[in-house]
């Protein structure tokens, strides 16, 4: 099997439904997945195969003629089902940076999909009206499932924005910035919806989400200034009052803090970018 490669607002996602394979990747050691073994890639390329060392062969030409299903040899001996989970961009690279590279659930922790995956391959074997559709829905509610499975999973002490969502604290605080970024929280305001004081709240969402309160605030801000800057042409004025910055220098120098460079810099950086990817999947 082949090579395939996975973008923050991309994500792969695959479950192991009969036999067993290798995941290999360039800067991890090799994961032997076995039936009912999901996994989450969410940046980079990886690799699927028979052994370690197996001779791989590239996906390009296993799907070249296949369509939404591709087979390798007769198939009997192992089947795989997923795809891409496609995110905005800002979800997209908030996940990527939560989330590891290469995320394995293994089938006793993914036990509570089994159902779905049950229900994906027969509707993927019916060719009932509609049976993609509904494949494609029963993958994303699995790929949900894997997520929860991966919070439970989680260190108490490992923190981040996911897990600050599991906190009852904390939770609330990230639900108001989330909802309000251009509003001007302040300390006071953030620690009343925690329901704490001033000092234990400021201290709990470090401890769970690894930065300060106001500066997890700046840099929601600066994800959402980012996305509009990839997205499209709106000006960097506008986006900077959009969140709540009442000067352009402000704005600026708030962006440049947290992606180091300049907003119209950025921009143009990723457009170029962009135009580089495109140029080389047309190659290929």
């Amino acid at each position: 099997m082949g090579h395939s490669v996975a973008t923050p607002a991309n994500i792969k996602f695959n479950v192991v439904r009969r036999g067993g394979c290798w995941l290999l990747t360039a800067d991890q050691a090799p994961v032997q997945l076995e039936a009912g073994d999901c996994f989450v890639v969410t940046n980079g390329a990886f690799d699927l195969a028979s052994a370690p060392d197996a001779r791989l062969t590239a996906a390009r030409d296993v799907f070249a003629n296949a369509g939404v299903a591709a087979q390798f040899g007769d198939g009997s001996d192992f089947a795989i089902l997923g795809g891409s989970v496609r995110l905005d961009t800002v979800d997209g690279v908030l996940l990527s940076d939560a989330l590891p590279r290469i995320l394995v659930i293994k089938g006793g922790a993914a036990a509570a999909i089994g159902w779905l995956l049950d229900q994906l391959d027969r509707e993927w074997d019916s060719g009932a009206p509609g049976a993609q559709l509904m494949c494609n829905d029963l993958l994303r509610l699995a790929f949900i499932h894997v997520l929860r499975a991966h919070l439970t999973q989680r260190a108490a002490d490992d923190a981040g924005w996911l897990s600050g969502l599991t906190d009852r604290h904390i939770a609330p605080v990230l639900q108001a910035v989330h909802a309000e970024p251009e509003r001007n929280w302040t300390l006071s305001e953030l620690s009343r919806l925690a329901g704490q004081s001033r000092s234990s709240f400021a201290a709990r969402f470090k401890l769970r989400v690894g930065v300060a309160p106001l500066d997890y605030l700046t840099r929601w801000r600066m994800r959402l200034a980012a996305g509009k800057l990839r997205r499209g042409a709106e000006p960097v004025s506008s986006i900077g009052a959009a969140l709540g910055y009442r000067s352009d220098s402000a704005f600026g120098a708030s962006f440049r803090r947290v992606y180091g460079t300049s907003p119209a810099r950025y921009r143009t950086e990723q457009r170029i970018n962009s135009a580089a990817v495109e140029a080389a999947s047309a190659d290929h």
